[in-house]
């Protein structure tokens, strides 16, 4: 998290916000609170698209849809206002690192029964957000965030807001809808999108998970040779469990049709024995992650909000020197001597035992409100990032 900069509003509709969470393609997000207390993720719209009526359109669309999103394993829509000048969208708050944070700098590749059930709760999100009528498009490990009782996904409808502005030529020449890394071949080809395009997008996140890499490479030799891999090239699987890499293998498919259904892949991660409402049964984490998820929880609680710009700053308290005593006064004909403009306090002023300034009272906006529903999630709070 980052302090709010002088350009950071400090209120989205009820929110007040605390900090910056990060930025992408459409927009910055912040971590905010309610005023009841509820922390939450607040995505701000960047501007130049909010000028934009086509995308102000498909954004009212997606955030209608993303509202109707239910179950366990998403960071819920909770507010939005489409009409603002600048439109923003609320989501509960993840209170945890992404995939991307957890794999890439903190830990490193998962173990199997870490991917096992990261696999059984990507396919529970996905489920929820295909019965909404929503593709998400781009479902990546930034999308996804970790938390104790298993993974939440955010961010879904995003790509296909984005998406409009690609379609009128809005966005500059060459520019991609989706992640080059994580996209499948029938984005690449401009194809039609239906839902196993997730399911593809599912495949290359848990091979990221069990490998701690991309598998159709980096786009370190560039994004056109990644992205035709993608669309012609087998994926590197090594060093994968062969299970898992069994059930990588069918969802990384070209063809859309061959894919597995998200009932399928529930049956082969044994989503039954370690998933329930929700939840991950049994811990399903390593010991180092579950460590810096409460490191994370301990940030979040003692996350302050800032004050606000019209409120009066908290009065400082200074000490008042002791009296003197009567045989330490001056009398009247001795320089000093106190009166009008002498440096000791007259009797009833403001430093002479009189009423001190009033201390704030604690109220909703800084005296702690509720915590986060989640470690527990709030996205995302929790997440992301939330969605749209």
């Amino acid at each position: 998290m980052e302090q709010l900069g002088p350009g950071d509003p400090q209120r989205l509709g009820a929110y007040r916000l605390i900090a910056r969470l990060g930025a992408g393609g459409m927009g910055r997000v912040y971590l905010a609170r309610s005023e009841r207390g509820r922390t939450v993720a607040v995505k701000l719209v960047r501007e130049e698209l909010a000028a934009q009526e086509e995308f102000r359109a498909r954004f009212r669309q997606e955030v209608r849809a993303a509202r109707r999103v239910g179950g366990y394993w998403t960071a819920p829509v909770l507010d939005a206002d489409t009409e603002a000048a600048v439109p923003w969208v609320a989501t509960g708050y993840v209170a945890g690192p992404s995939l991307q944070q957890a794999v890439g700098h903190d830990y490193g590749a998962l173990p199997e029964r870490s991917v096992r059930i990261l696999a059984a709760g990507l396919a529970h999100a996905l489920g929820d957000i295909h019965a909404a009528g929503i593709v998400h498009r781009d479902l990546k490990p930034s999308n996804v965030l970790v938390t104790l009782d298993g993974p939440r996904v955010i961010d879904f409808g995003i790509a296909r807001a984005l998406e409009t502005i690609a379609e009128s030529g809005l966005t500059r020449t060459g520019a991609l809808v989706g992640s080059p890394g994580f996209m499948a071949p029938e984005q690449v080809r401009g194809d039609r999108i239906t839902p196993a395009c997730d399911v593809f997008c599912l495949g290359s996140v848990l091979a990221y998970a069990a490998t701690g890499r991309l598998p159709f490479g980096a786009g370190g030799s560039g994004v056109h040779a990644q992205m035709f891999r993608i669309a012609q090239e087998e994926p590197d699987l090594e060093g994968m469990p062969e299970d898992i890499a069994d059930l990588v293998r069918e969802c990384l498919r070209k063809d859309p049709g061959a894919r597995p259904s998200l009932a399928r892949i529930l049956e082969r991660t044994g989503a039954e024995d370690t998933v329930t409402d929700g939840r991950s049964r049994d811990p399903w984490l390593p010991s180092a992650l579950v460590a810096q998820l409460g490191r994370h929880a301990v940030v979040l609680l003692d996350t302050e909000n800032p004050p606000s710009e019209d409120e009066p700053p908290t009065p400082t308290l200074t000490r008042q020197p002791p009296a003197p005593t009567p045989a330490e006064r001056p009398s009247p004909d001795e320089p000093g001597a106190g009166g009008p403009g002498s440096g000791l306090p007259v009797p009833g002023g403001a430093a002479a035992g009189g009423q001190g300034p009033g201390l704030p009272v604690a109220g909703e906006s800084g005296a702690g409100g509720q915590g986060p529903t989640h470690p527990a999630p709030g996205h995302s709070v929790p997440g992301p990032g939330g969605p749209v």
